[in-house]
């Protein structure tokens, strides 16, 4: 898996001590749309896996998962100030 992060990202990621933790998300406003969270802290009830380290952090993902993408793009966003999760480029899980 080749992590694409934005400089802002890293430099977020970094801040927040350097861990990224990133699941899937089942929207249930929208049908059968998978979405993706992030997080420095891992989300409470869920086992993960250290995939890899990129640009000095460490991304983590739920131990198990079926399939991994190609790529993990992340970026920064302001408000509220946040590292989203994109899936081969996507914003959600197919």
């Amino acid at each position: 898996m080749r992590v694409v992060a934005s400089e802002q990202a890293v430099r977020l990621i970094e801040e927040s001590g350097g861990n990224l933790y990133v699941w899937p998300k089942r929207a249930h406003c929208c049908g059968a749309v998978t979405m993706l969270e992030s997080s420095p802290r891992p989300r409470n009830g869920v086992t993960f896996q250290r995939i890899g380290g990129a640009n000095g952090f460490d991304v983590h993902l739920p131990a198990g998962l079926a399939r991994l993408p190609d790529e993990l793009h992340l970026e920064a966003r302001r408000f509220p100030r946040r590292v989203e999760a994109y899936w081969d480029g996507c914003a959600w899980v197919v």
